[in-house]
């Protein structure tokens, strides 16, 4: 018996945005599947806040479509944001409230809000009950709003650069506490961050973005199966740029050459055989490697 396909939870085709001249998203297509957690990387300014935003309902489409739950979250707002939790980048929240007022606060808007669960993640993140927002270190603060994303258990996350200025504790607390989240409940998760470093931790889909693009959409798993780097040596030094099949970088000077290629790593090694080259060591790329390359390619 054939298996159903996961239920999609977000879908968007053929997104485009413009600001003035800039043009901030251009034709994005991707789709996020319940239970997923999907790391959606870039460098600053490459669009990834704009793409958030769009899920969220702020900004109606230009061109193209955006489906959450199958809903447009612009025509049903109520609907689509009542099942998200969303952490945003500048933590945006009312400093002349204590943590506990902040908590009460935001469960008047959650029908499904979870006090005993909100209270847990408030004594596991250290936060002090009547310490005033505006007095806590950023770190305090990514946890305080990460607490009022989950508290009323979401069926869909959104972090928006979770980790974004924080120390490296900090940072390992709060993906943590997200890690484990998607783990006991199945939650899905999309997070956007520049630091490739921990969506290769916790991510198991990928979609790079850059200027705007979508330049990679895949499982995590399938990106390090897909994907090599290699050092090639030459009998002399290449008078150009070597030109291989599947190689989307290349970087040297003399005789050793730095590679990384996606595609049939057994066509590539007979490739750089016929050309005279030997190669000398072959790994499995990081994902920042595989985005530097993609995105100067």
């Amino acid at each position: 018996m054939e298996g159903h396909e996961p239920e999609t939870v977000i879908e968007v085709a053929g997104l485009s945005r413009r600001f003035g001249r800039k043009e901030a998203l251009r034709d994005v297509t991707l789709r996020v599947s319940r239970g997923q957690v999907f790391g959606l990387v870039g460098e600053n300014g490459a669009g990834k806040t704009t793409l958030m935003q769009h899920v969220l309902g702020a900004y109606k489409a230009q061109a193209g479509t955006v489906q959450v739950f199958g809903i447009d979250p612009v025509y049903d707002p109520t609907a689509v944001l009542s099942r998200i939790g969303y952490l945003s980048e500048d933590r945006d929240l009312p400093g002349w409230m204590r943590v506990n007022e902040l908590m009460r606060y935001t469960q008047a808007f959650y029908p499904n809000w979870d006090p005993a669960f909100a209270e847990r993640l408030r004594v596991e993140f250290e936060l002090p009950e009547n310490g005033k927002v505006k007095t806590l270190s950023r770190g305090e603060k990514a946890k305080a709003g990460l607490l009022i994303a989950l508290a009323h258990r979401p069926d869909l996350l959104l972090l928006d650069e979770p980790s974004s200025g924080l120390d490296p504790i900090a940072r390992q607390d709060i993906l943590a506490a997200v890690v484990r989240t998607v783990a006991e409940e199945g939650r899905t998760v999309v997070f956007s961050s520049h630091l490739l470093d921990e969506v290769e931790r916790v991510a198991d889909h990928v979609g790079m973005i850059h200027e705007g693009r979508v330049t990679l959409d895949m499982p995590l798993d399938e990106i390090k199966a897909t994907h090599c780097k290699y050092v090639v040596r030459w009998p002399e030094p290449p008078s150009e740029r070597p030109n291989l099949p599947g190689m989307i970088h290349a970087v040297g000077e003399g005789r050793e050459w730095g590679l990384l290629c996606d595609g049939d790593a057994e066509a590539f090694a007979e490739a750089v055989h016929a050309a005279g080259g030997e190669i000398v060591e072959s790994s499995v790329p990081t994902l920042e490697a595989v985005f530097v390359a993609r995105a100067s390619a």
